[in-house]
């Protein structure tokens, strides 16, 4: 899957554990320009360092997987979330069509 978008929060890698580290940003996906989404990726252990040659209104096409897990909580209650791993980020200079930025 990918999305394309202007990059607008660049985080730090936070080291969760011992062995998993994990790095999130968030771009702004304007499908309709008149309501856009912003959305939230992660890249993690090795890939956190991607992120690095991006700027803050940058904007890129990131390749990602939909990744979704169950969790069941003290009560028994199941709980499902979703996240969006990244796992490639280029910078685009055209849009789509072709066409300068």
């Amino acid at each position: 899957m990918e999305a394309i978008g202007i990059l607008k929060v660049k985080q730090d890698t936070v080291q969760v554990s011992e062995k998993f580290k994990k790095r999130e940003f968030v771009i702004e996906f304007s499908d309709n320009p008149k309501y856009p989404q912003f959305i939230n990726f992660q890249l993690v252990q090795d890939s956190c360092v991607i992120l690095d040659q991006f700027n803050l209104d940058d904007k890129i096409r990131v390749e990602f997987e939909l990744q979704g897990r169950k969790w069941t909580d003290p009560n028994g209650v199941d709980k499902y979330f979703n996240s969006l791993k990244a796992w490639k980020i280029e910078a685009l200079t055209t849009d789509p069509d072709g066409l300068p930025f």
